[in-house]
């Protein structure tokens, strides 16, 4: 008798000094109150996507007391009358751990809480650790309420579609927890034994029953009849819509986590912090970005590819785009992932540049060759244009007739004037003046460098990859009075004070507009840039306001552009074409909008393919059309759309900024004929000569087309280019710019498409 006494004051001893020297941990467990970070649309109310772990953590009065008393009955009758701990339970406990059974169903409540909250208790399976976890529970007891201990339990606990029962309850019934019914109650308090459970598992309904049952018992007053009137409920099936990147969702909220991972907010951040996440993205908006894609290359293949990007001129703000249908399945974002030629979509910063440097659009240039005749990065036989606009067209034509030889002797001319020499005999500072506008205007510095060193004055008639999402961007600075405002997807990101528990703001758009070009330039250049529409390269497709753009074709017609905007919105449209092709030049059908890898649609069944080694690749090809085509059509449907309802918002006025800068002579008006000698000499006198072809003013017995007389192929192929004025070789001429090409893993600029060195 006298050895066991001593034996238990010895033990309870040792326990008094083990309870002494264990302090409640102060740090909680990483996933303990991980929350998933929401992404709204630009109204803040509207959700595009939770990311990151399901759970929303809400005060226990928030909660429907019947949740409350369903686990309290199953999990822990005694929980508000224990201090912490089951002693029968903790026997049991300790002896299934020393032979070695499986931990469960001993722990109280407040047990499993310290367990699944705490840092520094582990889940291993281990005597020690489950003394330490008792002892820890008993504590917590003794510091906190024993609501607040609920409270932490549900809001931390696994449900199995979602952490927590707040967001338990909105994955299975769709509504919150404070509106559960007992059978949901029921329901979610079953699930805490075994979390992945299925819905129609029989052994989540038999534990269904025994949490009816245990109500009934524990709580008899509320809940006598509960297990004869409660019928097992029904469960929404899993729907991870909001909780992955499927579907068209998906491309918002890749480019939202691209951008705060450059803004130094990481993804593993974002899935635990419960951030709230408003983007840019308008969502009626975004639907007519769609409805004007889809409609319009309803009747393309699959090798036919579009990106549409809208902006808000005046912030910035992506309001708008068109990436694709289904994330999963092609997570390639066409107007942020593809970058292509600008052709003559690019002219309109070359002109940016001319305005600003203080010239005016009353300047003359040259309309049939360029000045000088001899260009660094020319192709054989020079750059020229598609069609014959005369010797010298003043700047509002030039645009509006997208004149290729016009642009590059600006350049030029630019150039001179910075240089203050032939800018020949300075290789590293031709076409500085307009990189630097590009640059400034949110073009990528090392694509456009990269391309002078390739392509030299070609560089100003479009040569350089730029992206839907760049362009737009870009052209706002003609939309906005000459002032440019980085392209983003985040307005703000809203977290909670880590003391107070207060909304706080961690991330803020930044509002500081960057001056690009005068006013007074943006609103000559806009002058020039409407006559696009009204009798240019894209005449008869405006929308019924003020509008300006640019068309824009490159090579071949592999790629095609309209850029375009009013004081509202600046929208881009970029097509082009993919063919695949399998090594033996077979054509096949894309596979999700992308070039398939593997000859079956089930890649299980693939032997012979990888894709390192794929059965087809993506070739570029002609589109079959100009930027004044679909791109254009594509961006009218859309602006038509998105300006129903809104004011008409006029341009300034034009400015008549600069002077005349004249790089050929201005044309002089010809004489009247002479009608008192209608069969004389007078060479410019043509009225005598009624039978076969009259001699021109060079004397000679050709009809003067304003091209030199040993070039009357204006481009020395054959060829007839493109009624856009935009392209080089066929088109711009050139050729031997990177043709784009499509998505490529291989090439991020998407320049996939094989090429000749001199073609």
């Amino acid at each position: 008798m006298a050895g066991m006494v001593i034996l238990a004051a010895g033990l309870f001893g040792m326990m008094a000094v083990a309870y002494a020297n264990i302090d409640v941990p102060t740090a909680t467990q990483a996933d303990a109150q991980a929350q998933a970070s929401t992404i709204y649309y630009a109204d803040g109310k509207t959700e595009i996507a939770k990311i990151g772990k399901r759970r929303t953590i809400v005060p226990l009065d928030k909660m429907n007391p019947v949740l409350r008393d369903a686990v309290i009955a199953i999990e822990n009758d005694t929980f508000y009358e224990d201090e912490g701990i089951s002693v029968p339970g903790m026997v049991r406990s300790v002896w299934m751990t020393v032979t070695g059974q499986q931990l469960q169903g001993a722990s109280t409540i407040t047990q499993q809480m310290v367990r699944n909250y705490y840092d520094g208790l582990s889940q291993e399976v281990s005597i020690q650790r489950k003394i330490k976890e008792i002892f820890v529970a008993m504590k917590v007891d003794n510091e906190l309420t024993k609501d607040k201990i609920l409270e932490t339990y549900l809001n931390t606990v696994n449900f199995g579609a979602a952490w927590g029962v707040e967001e338990a309850a909105q994955a299975y019934f769709g509504k919150s927890a404070a509106k559960v019914t007992p059978a949901e109650a029921a329901y979610l308090a079953a699930r805490i034994q075994q979390p992945a459970w299925s819905e129609e598992d029989p052994a989540l309904k038999h534990r269904f029953g025994d949490v009816l049952r245990r109500m009934a018992t524990v709580f008899p007053d509320k809940y006598g009849n509960i297990a004869a009137t409660a019928t097992f409920p029904k469960v929404r099936k899993a729907n991870d819509k909001d909780y992955s990147l499927k579907g068209r969702d998906g491309y918002m909220v890749s480019e939202v986590l691209r951008e705060l991972k450059a803004k130094g907010i990481t993804r593993e951040e974002v899935e635990t912090s419960g951030y709230k996440i408003v983007s840019t993205f308008d969502r009626r908006l975004m639907k007519l970005a769609r409805d004007a894609v889809v409609n319009r290359m309803r009747s393309m293949s699959a090798e036919f590819h579009a990106g549409l990007a809208v902006v808000d001129p005046k912030n910035g703000r992506v309001v708008a785009f068109y990436g694709g249908e289904d994330y999963l399945t092609d997570p390639w974002n066409e107007p942020f992932d593809s970058k292509k030629q600008a052709a003559s979509a690019f002219k309109s910063y070359v002109l940016a540049a001319w305005l600003n440097a203080g010239y005016s659009l009353d300047s003359y240039v040259p309309g049939n060759k360029t000045v000088p005749a001899v260009l660094p990065g020319q192709q054989k036989g020079g750059i020229r244009n598609s069609h014959n606009v005369g010797p010298a067209v003043n700047l509002i034509t030039a645009t509006a007739e997208s004149v290729n030889t016009a642009f590059v002797s600006m350049a030029y001319r630019l150039d001179q004037e910075a240089i203050g020499d032939k800018p020949e005999n300075h290789p590293g500072k031709q076409l500085q003046v307009v990189k630097e506008l590009a640059e400034a205007a949110g073009l990528d510095k090392e694509r456009l460098e990269k391309d002078i060193h390739e392509h030299h004055y070609q560089f100003a008639i479009g040569s350089a990859l730029v992206s839907p999402v760049e362009q737009a961007a870009g052209y706002a600075i003609f939309a906005n009075k000459g002032l440019y405002h980085p392209a983003h997807v985040v307005k703000e990101v809203i977290g909670k004070h880590p003391e107070t528990g207060k909304p706080m703001k961690v991330l803020v758009e930044d509002k500081t507009p960057k001056r690009v070009i005068s006013e007074q330039a943006a609103a000559d250049a806009t002058v020039a840039l409407s006559e696009v529409l009204k009798s240019g390269t894209a005449a008869g497709k405006g929308i019924g306001r003020p509008a300006a753009g640019k068309t824009g074709t490159n090579n071949d017609e592999k790629e095609a552009w309209f850029v375009g905007y009013t004081p509202q919105y600046v929208a881009a449209v970029g097509m082009y074409r993919e063919q695949c092709r399998t090594a033996k030049g077979k054509v096949v059908q894309p596979r999700y909008a992308h070039c398939p890898w593997s000859r079956y649609k089930d890649t299980s069944k693939e032997t012979k393919y990888t894709p390192q080694k794929p059965y087809s690749e993506a070739y570029e090809v002609s589109l079959g059309f100009e930027g004044a085509g679909p791109p254009t059509e594509i961006w009218r449907a859309f602006m038509m759309a998105a300006h129903q309802g809104k004011p008409v918002e006029q341009f300034p006025p034009r400015a008549n900024v600069g002077v005349a800068e004249n790089i050929v002579p201005k044309p002089q008006p010809k004489p009247d004929p002479v009608e008192e000698d209608p069969f004389g000499d007078n060479p410019d006198n043509q009225g005598d000569c009624i039978l076969g072809i009259c001699g021109d003013d060079d004397g000679d017995a050709t009809i003067d087309t304003g091209i030199p007389d040993d070039q009357g192929d204006p481009f020395g192929d054959g060829s007839q280019g493109n009624g856009d004025g935009n392209g080089w070789g066929q088109d711009n001429g050139n050729g031997n710019g990177p043709p784009g090409g499509g998505p490529s893993v291989s090439d991020p600029l998407g320049a996939t498409t094989p090429t000749r060195e001199d073609e």
